[in-house]
């Protein structure tokens, strides 16, 4: 493991020094496992492990290029990994939740344009006046994407896409068993908005808190 560690350090290292650009294709196996001194089996561990997290596309009878390393194609594997997380465990997605969208919305209400926040509103509007609780989740994902969109950091954006499915389940049990659960969902999500349109970072980032952590605290409960 450790020399595969290294194989793999020594192609990162290629990448982020710019000698291996996005969308380059690595040496052949035998010149490049000479060239940094790696057995030719380190070599390919390493490989297959980059490919795993879609730093390396290895394509059959071609060669392997370097990805385009946008930031959702190396989320990617993360969101595959936290699929499998156990119900406990849900916390702690919302705990991450909880520190990085309200940073992505407080961004959000200083960069959002009248048309994004119209955008906003439509999602919003789009809810039917008594949901199923699948229709409320729905609408509820599509409103946090379009916010994280709207931080303008497709990284940050990445990565609340990347937390926010292990959380929906909690989310549409919440939507069952708590009262009012629709109602606070529904006038939280409007105070967002409000904030944002009116370019209130510190108000939309707080409301944002405050929505996201009652969820939190409902979880805290059901698992209490």
């Amino acid at each position: 493991m450790a020399v595969t560690d290294a194989a793999i350090g020594r192609i990162k290292q290629m990448i982020v020094s710019g000698e291996l650009a996005p969308g380059d294709r690595l040496p052949k196996e035998a010149d490049l496992a000479e060239r940094l001194g790696l057995s030719r089996n380190s070599l390919r561990e390493a490989v297959r492990a980059l490919a795993l997290i879609h730093v390396l596309d290895v394509r059959q009878g071609d060669g392997t290029y370097v990805t385009s390393l946008e930031p959702h194609l190396l989320l990617d594997a993360m969101s595959f990994v936290i699929d499998f997380h156990r119900d406990d465990t849900v916390l702690h997605f919302f705990q991450v939740r909880r520190i990085l969208e309200p940073a992505a919305t407080e961004l959000a209400a200083t960069l959002m344009t009248p048309s994004d926040v119209e955008e906003l509103r439509e999602i919003l509007a789009s809810l039917p006046a008594e949901p199923t609780v699948a229709e409320l989740v729905a609408n509820d994902l599509a409103f946090h994407r379009r916010i994280a969109a709207g931080a303008g950091n497709p990284v940050l954006s990445s990565l609340i896409e990347s937390i926010s499915g292990p959380t929906t389940r909690a989310r549409g049990r919440r939507g069952l068993t708590e009262e009012r659960a629709l109602e606070k969902t529904v006038e939280q999500h409007a105070a967002i908005c409000d904030a944002i349109a009116a370019r209130r970072p510190e108000i939309a980032r707080s409301w944002a808190t405050v929505h996201i952590a009652g969820v939190e605290d409902w979880l805290r409960r059901a698992l209490a």
